[in-house]
């Protein structure tokens, strides 16, 4: 009985500890007022969060290196979500929290250069070195995605989409979780999926 007992205490264990790894520390601020920031973009000027109440924000973390962020902007999924997002007034912004020295760290130059040959158009890209940013918004990934309302209510954090793997193939068949969030907010309604699972490569923090 002994063995049989420390095995289910192990499991019960590992169950526990997996159902914390899968949480997503975001979602215990979903329905709560964003976390203001101050960053400094890729031009050197100062951008703040609260520069855009009254509109709907979309915040998406960035790596240019992650195969994950390779998939959506090799494909144009990135970019097409960006566009949409634009289309209907909504201010996007992409945070680089890649610490100096580590992998996916950008200065301002090259954090240009990304933009120009990947075809983005964020209202701004946004350089957090210290990590700060990220650590408020419990950035795990690139991407990791959020979504403000007008009110200034986080209302969505997660994935892009429901399609956790880095081949482009998958995007077709998948739910875009950000796309779907907004077109609820235009037309009134509740995020019917505020959270998901955040999917891509660790944020490379200091």
């Amino acid at each position: 009985m002994k063995p049989m007992l420390t095995a289910f205490a192990a499991f019960a264990a590992f169950t526990v500890i997996a159902a914390c790894a899968e949480s997503d520390g975001a979602a215990q601020v979903v329905g709560k007022p964003a976390p203001n920031f101050k960053l400094a973009d890729a031009n050197g000027k100062p951008v703040s969060l609260s520069d855009f109440r009254g509109k709907t924000v979309v915040l998406e973390w960035n790596n240019p290196g992650c195969p994950f962020v390779k998939k959506h902007y090799g494909s144009g999924n990135m970019q097409k979500t960006q566009a949409a997002a634009a289309k209907d007034g909504v201010v996007w912004l992409t945070i680089n929290s890649g610490a100096p020295g580590k992998q996916g760290h950008m200065n301002g130059a090259e954090a240009k250069a990304f933009l120009a040959q990947s075809g983005a158009r964020p209202a701004a890209y946004l350089l957090d070195p210290s990590g700060v940013a990220g650590k408020a918004y419990d950035a795990r990934t690139t991407p990791h995605m959020y979504v403000v309302n007008k009110a200034g209510t986080l209302v969505y954090a997660g994935g892009i989409d429901d399609k956790p793997t880095a081949d482009p193939a998958d995007i077709k068949g998948a739910r875009n979780h950000v796309l779907a969030a907004l077109s609820e907010l235009k037309a009134g309604k509740p995020v019917s999926v505020p959270t998901s699972r955040p999917y891509g490569c660790s944020v490379k923090y200091s």
